[in-house]
């Protein structure tokens, strides 16, 4: 009886696959270059990007470090952490950082994860031509603990460290506002700046944000960044 309990148990453990947005993180204890640290906790109250890499020493990864240390301030300003994952043992991160700083001029501030396979299990990041790779995956959490944003990619395509900056400043916005965020904002085609308010489900009093607000039409209303 013991025995197919268990088996039901870990069928359902298998089966309950990689988290989603607006899913709890899964909390962990993980070894990082800057010590042991329990996930979320470690960054309650902020804003955090885990990040996940193929491997160290690799070209493209190389270039996307770089990248993240170089925005790393524009990060915090907005209360957002960052925190890297690979499945390397902790010795190959110290000296991939070691010959970043070296070679490259930049010391790497953030902490990094060590994994054996079993954080980038949990979290879906195992590439399925490449077991023993993660992909380049992004999970945007925010101050309490929830998953806002995942992004993928593949190895051989380095990611836009801008955009996911941006994608941060938005879900700001989203939260201090109460808003939506248009295409390529805050350089959008149609509106610029503006930020866009959210449907009204009674059609007359939508009509009537026209006198207040710029509207295209009933349902898409936008306002001016600067004049909240």
């Amino acid at each position: 009886m013991g025995e197919k309990v268990y088996i039901v148990k870990k069928m359902k453990e298998d089966e309950r696959g990689m988290p989603l947005i607006g899913d709890k993180f899964p909390k962990m204890e993980v070894q990082t270059t800057q010590g042991m640290m329990k996930l979320p906790k470690a960054f309650k109250g902020k804003w955090f990007i885990l990040f996940s890499h193929p491997a160290d020493f690799t070209p493209v990864c190389t270039t996307e470090f770089f990248a993240f240390q170089e925005r790393y301030q524009k990060f915090r300003d907005l209360n957002c952490e960052l925190i890297g994952l690979s499945i390397d043992q902790i010795f190959a991160h110290l000296k991939w950082i070691e010959w970043i700083k070296d070679n490259l001029g930049v010391e790497i501030e953030f902490p990094v994860i060590a994994d054996t396979g079993r954080i980038a299990k949990t979290l879906g990041l195992i590439h399925p031509a490449k077991a023993t790779n993660t992909v380049r995956a992004v999970f945007i959490i925010d101050p309490e603990g929830i998953i806002r944003a995942i992004l993928y990619y593949p190895q051989e395509l380095g990611r836009n460290i801008d955009e996911i900056l941006r994608m941060v400043k938005g879900f700001h916005q989203i939260e201090k506002k109460q808003v939506a965020i248009p295409a390529n904002w805050p350089e959008n085609d149609l509106i610029g700046k503006g930020l866009i308010l959210p449907p009204i489900p009674d059609i007359e009093k939508s009509k009537k944000r026209s006198d207040k607000y710029k509207c295209f039409d009933w349902w898409l209303c936008y306002r001016n960044y600067y004049k909240w």
